[in-house]
């Protein structure tokens, strides 16, 4: 049964028990990382990739065009409404500039060059999905609305969104964003299997999510971080069928 979000003291839990590995599992991860012979950086540069900004001047024919901008990053028309999910323009995914997974080609859209958006959605804090200098960015330039997971609007604000502009949503609610066109799509939290935190002692005190989005001929699955669980049927099941689904779902090593 899908149902909203259940904390212990000040963490909210996974919708299925799960385990999630701490300072004990530097040493196995750092093992692995020296010891793995996969390649880990492109031998070739990749890109550059371009994304010609004329497209946006006419909307998608069908009613949907998803733009993927890198990692979990997606500029999402659907039925007259422009959203852009866990935007991450920043060059790493970490706290410091100088230190942490780092960018394999730029970004196909420079912020500045984005079209006109009806809201931006960020599913929870992770680096890789809430990048400061990109949120700053934006909340200067574009968004009218900012729709995101329990306990993530203090992060927002502490990087310049303004807090009547945002909206935090726990599972199973939802809320629906307006166009200046009167065109609207709503927009549900889901479960995900994942947690969230940007350091080890704030684990699990915002809330992560997946997202579905219903406009009036499309619906759309965007999945954020979420390892497998059985969860998917139900979503699929109460909430589907999807014309699109977006999952990330790769973390396949047993240590995860």
């Amino acid at each position: 049964m899908i149902a909203p979000a259940r904390k212990v003291g000040r963490k909210f839990q996974n919708p299925v028990e799960t385990k999630v590995g701490g300072l004990s599992m530097i040493p196995k991860v750092l093992k692995l990382y020296l010891s793995n012979k996969d390649e880990r950086v492109p031998r070739s540069p990749l890109g550059p990739f371009s994304t010609d900004t004329r497209i946006y001047q006419r909307p998608p024919e069908s009613g949907l065009r998803v733009t993927w901008m890198g990692h979990s990053s997606f500029l999402i028309e659907i039925d007259g409404v422009r959203l852009l999910a866990d935007p991450l323009w920043d060059e790493r995914a970490s706290p410091a500039s100088w230190l942490g997974p780092k960018r394999f080609f730029a970004p196909p859209l420079r912020l500045e060059d984005l079209p006109p958006l009806d809201t931006v959605l960020i599913s929870h804090d992770h680096y890789d999905h809430l990048g400061k200098e990109t949120i700053r960015k934006l909340a200067g330039m574009k968004a009218t609305r900012w729709v995101t997971s329990l306990g993530v609007a203090r992060r927002l604000q502490s990087f310049g969104v303004a807090a009547d502009r945002i909206v935090e949503l726990d599972w199973t609610q939802s809320m629906t964003v307006t166009s200046l066109n009167g065109n609207g799509v709503t927009i549900t939290a889901l479960p995900a299997r994942h947690f969230s935190g940007r350091g080890f002692h704030d684990r699990f005190e915002t809330l992560w999510s997946s997202f579905v989005f219903k406009g009036d001929r499309h619906n759309v699955y965007f999945g954020a971080d979420s390892g497998v669980w059985d969860g998917f049927s139900e979503i699929a099941q109460q909430y589907g069928p999807f014309d699109l689904t977006m999952l990330e779902v790769g973390a396949y090593n047993e240590l995860w």
